[in-house]
């Protein structure tokens, strides 16, 4: 992943109610939820949530698919898992495979 890729990624990230909008699409899971759904499980205003998926969505973190009237939300998962291995490819300094709960075993 490039950095400054990486740091839209972050960035975006970085605000609360997008961080829980991202977090709900990942438990979500591949079906990912309808833009109301959404909307109704962060008690946030339309034009609100509107503005914060567009910003996960230049990101690259999060895809929509018209269905009918309905807007369906996904996480980018793959954009995910690329962020998550660019923050930790030089964990440990390589001497030992990381991942979500791994322990560095030079830590103190």
């Amino acid at each position: 992943m490039d950095t400054q890729i990486a740091l839209s990624a972050l960035s975006a990230l970085s605000h609360e109610p997008r961080l829980a909008a991202f977090r709900e699409l990942v438990q979500a899971g591949a079906k990912g939820l309808s833009v109301g759904a959404l909307r109704e499980r962060l008690d946030l205003p339309p034009a609100t949530l509107t503005a914060h998926l567009n910003g996960l969505r230049v990101a690259g973190l999060v895809e929509d698919e018209r269905e009918g009237r309905v807007i369906r939300v996904r996480a980018n998962y793959s954009q995910m898992n690329a962020l998550i291995a660019y923050l930790t490819e030089n964990c440990c300094a390589g001497e030992t495979p990381c991942g979500p709960g791994a322990v560095c075993s030079s830590s103190t």
